[in-house]
């Protein structure tokens, strides 16, 4: 079993930067791939960001060039550098880890909202 505990988060203004972190913690797995989802209010949970074990990223078209997911294998713990915000990032962001046995955990949701 893996527990997710996220921080950050909160309310900033358009423009305004905000960093979201995210530590797994249990016994006896290995992650695979760490992400962040975030779900607005009336819309389905959209991928944001994806980093490897490798460090590969894949990001969403809208958050390219203005997040930047990071991670620290040694630790378990990944980052969301959030700059530029505009009010359509605002929702609930979830951490997410995927083990290399292929078991995904979310975290409990972290909300951000940013006003224009």
């Amino acid at each position: 079993q893996v527990q997710l505990v996220e921080s950050g988060g909160g309310l900033v203004q358009a423009g305004g930067s905000l960093r979201l972190s995210c530590a797994a913690s249990g016994s006896g797995f290995r992650t695979n791939v760490m992400g962040w989802y975030r779900q607005a209010p009336g819309k389905q949970r959209e991928l944001v960001a994806v980093i490897t074990s490798g460090g590969r990223t894949n990001y969403a078209d809208s958050v390219k060039g203005r997040f930047t997911i990071s991670r620290d294998n040694a630790k378990n713990t990944e980052s969301l550098q959030m700059n530029s915000l505009k009010p359509e990032d605002t929702a609930v962001y979830y951490c997410n880890v995927r083990t290399s046995d292929s078991i995904s955990y979310w975290g409990q949701g972290t909300q951000v909202t940013v006003s224009s």
